[in-house]
């Protein structure tokens, strides 16, 4: 009788690893799924940039959800360098010398990469930038290295 009480709780456990290994298998082909469908938008999304004419928002399902995704946008007039000392005696009124030249573009920042140039612009009593020249891929592929 002990054999099997033995072999049922032998036959429980492989049962139970089974159901587990299934349910991971699941997991991993649901996940695998959806990497699918992001990577599937993202090449929606690539061949639209690559200039697929009569692209228009809700083509695609999956696409529609990297469309509201933000994108932190900045633009940078300039930089300097300086010392700590010379840092701690600035005050109001102060002018600090930039390394950009006067009419030079302003370089336009997507999540902290540098994605185009651009002159300033007033819309509306406030800043603002055109566009004027679009880094290409190749350009932003060698900035990373």
């Amino acid at each position: 009788m002990a054999d099997n009480t033995e072999d049922t709780k032998l036959n429980e456990n492989a049962v139970a690893n089974q159901e587990a290994d299934l349910e991971q298998n699941e997991n991993s082909n649901e996940e695998l799924n959806a990497l699918d469908e992001v990577a599937k938008a993202a090449q929606d999304v690539a061949d639209s940039a690559n200039g697929s004419a009569g692209f228009i928002a809700g083509d695609s399902p999956t696409l529609d959800y990297i469309l509201d995704v933000t994108l932190q946008i900045s633009v940078e007039v300039g930089r300097a360098r300086m010392s700590i000392q010379d840092l701690l005696q600035l005050g109001q009124g102060a002018v600090v010398e930039l390394e950009k030249i006067a009419g030079e573009p302003l370089d336009i920042y997507m999540n902290g990469k540098q994605v185009a140039k651009g002159e300033a612009v007033i819309v509306n009593e406030r800043f603002g930038v055109r566009i004027t020249d679009v880094i290409s891929r190749e350009e932003r592929v060698l900035g990373l290295k």
